[in-house]
């Protein structure tokens, strides 16, 4: 059987309608570890390639003859070698390769529509899968707002263009520390303005528009409004976004199956409190019915039957650990001493995010490879 070619958008459309996929993946151990394709019905073998460069006979054994089989490298170009074997071994098979690699699939966006919203308004979730981001895009009478969008512009401008709206409005909830912004370059390219908390922008060495607790903004003529609420704790300036009355975008502060890590501008133990404060008092006194949407996921698990990842505000204050440890030396303990390993380049990210640097596309690809880890759980 000839070896076909599957994209990233192939394999997150298996993710999200929760197909069966047998994947090999052919990286070495520790990346297969760290990081790799996850879905609620794939099944996994990790072989380096290096260790089928005399043959892939040995391993066929460990192969369905009833499955698709992906097989996955970092780039593509082993993927496409072990393909090219296992079809010459055995004809039967049916082998696919992923183009682009892990590097493909971290980048890969998939749209999702939420809900529908006041006056024909629609809010759209856009999932990295490869990279458990989430960016949003809130659309009314031809106009649009987004909110953590990440650096692949084009994939927003042209979701822009197909629904016929003009992009006024672009939101940071934060200075990402994890991926590179697309915030600037998108308000830059349509003329929209840009947001960004003038708390985490004391080092920025470009122009933006203040985002400051209360401030609302009006996405088109039905009177969306789009309202900004301080909820430090990630960093000192992350703020929330409360949509249309039902959504509250909470940023890096609260997933759903976990919480924002305060570590990564190196201030921990001045930012525990703050952290605390928001999730145990601000959001407490918010609607328990507001749906929540974080910027993040960490595990396959968080994400919804449609593929969003969104779960109503009482349920998380019932069910999210990091939301009922009562004892506050104890939360401060597992917030600051326990977190997991920073992300890849977190400090040259957050370089980049300040305007400090620029990378060009390569090095910004190496810069954002792998898991999500802003999160602490």
């Amino acid at each position: 059987m000839t070896v076909t070619k599957w994209t990233a958008a192939d394999v997150a459309r298996k993710v999200i309608d929760n197909q069966s996929l047998f994947i090999l993946d052919v990286r070495n151990a520790d990346a297969f570890e760290d990081w790799k394709i996850e879905g609620h019905q794939f099944d996994y073998v990790n072989i380096p390639y290096f260790e089928l460069l005399d043959g892939v006979e040995g391993i066929l054994p460990q192969l369905p003859k009833d499955k698709d089989i992906l097989v996955v490298c970092a780039k593509e170009g082993s993927s496409i070698m072990v393909a090219d074997m296992l079809s010459e071994a055995d004809a039967t098979l049916s082998v696919s390769y992923l183009v682009g690699g892990m590097k493909s699939w971290s980048s890969y966006l998939e749209p999702i529509k939420v809900a529908d919203l006041s006056g024909n308004g629609e809010l759209y979730q856009f999932v990295r899968l490869g990279k458990g981001c989430l960016s949003y895009m809130v659309i009314s009478e031809g106009e649009a707002a987004l909110i953590d969008a990440v650096r692949f512009t084009e994939v927003f401008t042209s979701f822009a263009k197909e629904k016929n709206v003009e992009i006024k409005h672009v939101f940071d909830t934060h200075l990402h520390a994890d991926h590179i912004s697309g915030g600037r370059s998108i308000a830059e390219a349509t003329g929209a303005t840009y947001y960004l908390p003038s708390k985490d922008a004391a080092e920025v060495v470009f122009d933006y528009t203040p985002l400051e607790d209360g401030l609302t903004v009006q996405i088109g003529a039905s009177n969306i409004d789009v309202g900004a609420l301080y909820s430090p704790g990630h960093t000192i300036g992350s703020t929330s976004f409360v949509v249309d009355g039902k959504y509250l975008l909470t940023g890096d502060i609260l997933f759903i199956d976990s919480i924002g890590r305060p570590d990564l501008a190196g201030l921990a133990e001045d930012w525990v409190g703050d952290l605390r404060e928001t999730l145990y008092r601000r959001y407490r006194e918010l609607a328990e019915d507001l749906i929540v949407l974080p910027a993040h996921f960490m595990i396959i698990d968080e994400l919804n039957e449609d593929g969003t990842v969104a779960k109503r505000l009482g349920d998380l204050l019932a069910e999210n650990h990091g939301l009922n440890i009562e004892d506050e030396l104890e939360f401060r303990s597992i917030v600051t001493d326990h977190l997991p390993p920073q992300p890849n380049a977190y400090q040259q990210i957050r370089q980049v995010n300040m305007g400090k640097i620029t990378p060009d596309h390569d090095e910004q690809t190496e810069m954002e490879i792998g898991p999500n880890r802003c999160a602490v759980r």
